[in-house]
């Protein structure tokens, strides 16, 4: 577990990075911090692995002040990702990967094989292992990064806005991987961000920082996204926050319905699309069993007649979701209304929940 008790970073010019910073990133999870430019993640990111010293208040990492560490010894212990990976240009990808083995004395053999090895990992092909960083697309060398972070099997890892610099599709393949390692690997893991989307996707735990350091609310994403702690999350979470919330409902929880007669399907049970008077036209399909209602709703939108189609993990169709089926559920999972109910005096607030975990404005 790493734990900010009450950290405070300021610069000799009186700028304040970090103010009264006290939280707690718990052991095998994904921590995020995010916020606006300005609010101190990337500062408090790196203070967990003193690049930066803070000015007052305690870092521990397991109960250990991260100030009686030997810095060297620290960094050595905690995988660091950054933006655009920040590989060596004249080493190749297998000893990119391997560079804290060789610090750790492991023998070039042992450390080149944990090096292939977690090339596997991340999903690159060990026939990269040859290259140079150049010879890399963005997102290969995105993955390579990940891999050196992972060489000597560190518990923590500090990952600085690692994916921001690649284009959409990549940065997503980038979270899912991420995800999937993680399933597999349970690091202790701090992820600064900027996007709200990514960090409600990624994080287990989201903190979400205000300008001038200080912790405007500390909560899981979906009770993030139904109880912003006040104005500045709720601008800040954005006004499609109801979407994004979509994210943490199954939609294995739709009714589906019989496929039909209009959607046309091959004899592998595959959708061809929905018969018009034009031909065919597109549709959008979901999984049930992995999606979200989000991916579902998508789906619906997607297609003419805002019917999604549901398919299983081969493709097949089992069925559709009609637009009865998903207001239902989405009527379901509304939020309760929270200004006085007809006819009365009172009334309660949605974001009072949250206030006792952030920061005073």
């Amino acid at each position: 577990m790493i734990t900010f008790e009450d950290v405070t970073k300021r610069y000799r010019d009186g700028t304040v990075a970090v103010d009264g910073l006290s939280l707690e990133a718990s052991t095998g999870a994904i921590t995020v911090f995010v916020g606006p430019s300005g609010c101190g993640k990337t500062t408090s990111l790196r203070m967990i692995n003193r690049m930066i010293d803070a000015t007052s208040g305690r870092i521990t990492l397991d109960g250990q002040d991260v100030r009686e560490i030997d810095p060297p010894t620290l960094r050595r212990g905690i995988g660091y990702v950054i933006q655009q990976a920040g590989l060596f240009p004249h080493r190749k990808i297998v000893d990119n990967v391997a560079t804290v083995p060789y610090l750790l004395g492991w023998s070039k053999k042992k450390a080149r094989s944990r090096a292939m090895e977690l090339l596997e990992l991340v999903g690159l092909d060990p026939a990269l292992a040859g290259r140079f960083p150049f010879q890399l697309s963005g997102g290969q060398q995105q993955r390579v990064g990940v891999a050196r972070a992972l060489a000597a099997d560190p518990p923590v890892l500090l990952m600085d806005e690692p994916f921001s610099a690649v284009d959409p599709i990549v940065r997503a393949s980038l979270q899912d991987e991420l995800l999937r390692l993680q399933l597999e690997l349970r690091k202790t893991i701090v992820f600064v961000t900027h996007d709200i989307d990514e960090a409600v996707k990624l994080g287990d735990t989201v903190a979400v920082m205000r300008v001038g350091g200080r912790l405007a609310q500390m909560a899981g994403p979906a009770t993030l996204l139904t109880e912003p702690a006040d104005d500045f999350v709720r601008e800040f979470l954005g006004r499609d926050r109801g979407i994004r919330r979509l994210s943490f409902i199954s939609a294995k929880e739709m009714r589906l319905s019989p496929s039909p007669s209009d959607l046309v399907i091959d004899e592998d049970g595959r959708a061809l699309g929905w018969r018009t008077a034009d031909g065919l036209a597109a549709y959008g399909t979901f999984n049930p069993e992995t999606d979200s209602l989000r991916v579902a709703l998508d789906a619906a939108l997607l297609s003419p007649n805002g019917t999604a189609v549901a398919v299983d993990e081969e493709g097949r169709v089992r069925g559709v979701a009609g637009r009865d089926s998903i207001d239902k559920l989405l009527g379901e999972y509304a939020p309760p209304a929270t200004g006085p109910a007809p006819g009365g005096s009172g009334g309660g607030s949605s974001s009072g929940a949250g206030d006792s975990e952030g920061a005073p404005a």
